[in-house]
């Protein structure tokens, strides 16, 4: 039987999710197929030469474990592991840079920049929020008028800048291995993780759908967060491409099993068993 070493942190607590149960039930449903092994991303490397695949999971943000997490970036390109996700991902795998860059290439992001000298590039707005470029979960994030703003004589390094944005809803895609799997929504947008499902329009789908193009990610699990504003557009929040949770017990029970069996077999593809 193949052997599976899945990485998570069975201890991280996160705003209404419970991360921990959902990789539980992974676990549960992987060993049918592989023998699993599970440690947090910090303690992988002892069990990494003895799997035949290695899936990242809910690992919590890796800015918490950075150093570790850089030296097992550096292992698995030196030993060609076949990790999942792959880590060629350009979203939130690498921080969040490239809200910067896709927001000067002008892709619909919530408009995003670096530097105090360029505030005049976003539109005007009364409040502002900043965000450290590493950050996740929320954590570090802050709200600012523009005068307390422009009073500072500098951001932190590594702090971005965004106007505040007036939305209807927020709207999760979520994709593997580039095909599309469910929608999520919070119809209330006081309440994030409240979600329930979404039947998105061919439009809807376009949109996500560019920026999966936009990753080229080999192989993994894509989550793309985006906001519908108050003028009807969706706007891309976040490209969760490292470990996205997955809200996967707000799924009916069909979608749910078509999702984990379609993630098994991708899985499995990976290494294929010897007779």
């Amino acid at each position: 039987m193949r052997k599976l070493l899945l990485l998570t942190d069975l201890h991280y607590q996160a705003n209404s999710r419970t991360y921990a149960a959902e990789d539980l039930y992974l676990m549960g449903e992987l060993q049918k197929f592989f023998q699993v092994a599970l440690c947090h991303p910090k303690h992988s490397e002892a069990f990494e030469d003895s799997a035949d695949v290695i899936l990242f999971r809910n690992a919590g943000p890796v800015a918490g474990y950075a150093r570790d997490y850089e030296l097992f970036r550096a292992r698995m390109a030196a030993k060609n592991s076949f990790v999942f996700n792959s880590l060629d991902g350009q979203g939130d795998m690498r921080g969040k840079q490239y809200l910067v860059d896709l927001t000067r290439q002008n892709y619909p992001v919530i408009p995003t920049v670096d530097r105090l000298e360029d505030l005049d590039l976003l539109p005007d707005s009364d409040r502002y929020l900043t965000k450290p470029r590493n950050g996740a979960d929320s954590h570090g994030i802050s709200v600012m008028t523009r005068h307390e703003l422009s009073a500072l004589q500098g951001m932190p390094e590594g702090t971005l800048i965004q106007p505040w944005v007036e939305f209807e809803y927020e709207v999760s895609f979520y994709y593997l291995n580039d095909v599309f799997q469910y929608a999520l929504y919070a119809p209330d947008n006081e309440r994030r993780w409240a979600l329930e499902r979404y039947l998105p329009s061919p439009e809807d789908l376009e949109f996500s759908s560019m920026f999966i193009e936009w990753n080229a990610m080999k192989r993994g699990i894509q989550r793309v967060d985006a906001c519908r504003t108050t003028e009807g557009r969706l706007l891309l929040v976040e490209h969760e491409d490292l470990n996205p949770f997955l809200s996967l017990d707000l799924l009916d029970e069909e979608t749910r099993q078509n999702f984990v069996d379609s993630l098994i077999e991708a899985l499995k593809s990976l290494a294929p068993e010897v007779d």
